[in-house]
């Protein structure tokens, strides 16, 4: 098993907070999920997850809203295009 290792940064420059601010509101990952990537990435490993952008939105349907959407897939589904099919 791996050990974890912690680190605490004193004295960030502004900038460069404001820019990690920027980044983790952009990627809609925790701060410390953004620096461990941007570590990461600077370091040359390439652990990053690739995403298509789509995963800030799982599981944010009601079941209402989801229902909505079965329907709506199902009837369009459901509808044969006799031209298509000649």
């Amino acid at each position: 098993m791996r050990k974890r290792s912690y680190l605490t940064v004193r004295n960030l420059p502004a900038d460069v907070a404001a820019e990690l601010e920027r980044e983790r509101k952009r990627r809609g990952t925790s701060l410390n999920q953004t620096v461990i990537s941007a570590f990461l990435k600077e370091f040359g490993f390439d652990w990053e997850r690739k995403t298509n952008g789509l995963l800030a939105l799982a599981a944010t349907w009601t079941a209402e809203e989801f229902d909505d959407f079965e329907r709506a897939i199902h009837e369009v589904a459901e509808k044969v295009d006799q031209d298509l099919w000649r």
